[in-house]
């Protein structure tokens, strides 16, 4: 199963290339946040996304970002899988 799983940005690596570092449940990770970061919005550290497969794919806020983790730790192995791929997940 591939999950959207929320992480906060904590740093933006490269405006130009659109990389940003966020951390899931204390992984962190590079993303690509083409999607997300753009004339009509922009991110900035602190800013919560939904994470899938590398990429930021909407911005979230803090409330709903920490509700959807609550639910998606309930499901278990899908969360814990999730994470297992996203801390081996490499974007350069």
């Amino acid at each position: 199963m591939c999950l959207g799983i929320p992480g906060r940005v904590v740093e933006i690596l490269d405006e130009d290339l659109l990389l940003a570092k966020a951390e899931v449940s204390g992984v962190r990770r590079n993303i690509n946040i083409g999607l997300v970061h753009n004339e009509d919005e922009s991110l900035e550290v602190g800013d919560w996304v939904l994470i899938h497969v590398g990429f930021a794919m909407s911005k979230l806020d803090e409330a709903e970002a920490r509700a959807t983790l609550d639910a998606l730790r309930e499901l278990g192995d899908a969360y814990e899988a999730e994470l297992e791929e996203l801390r081996t997940s490499q974007i350069e």
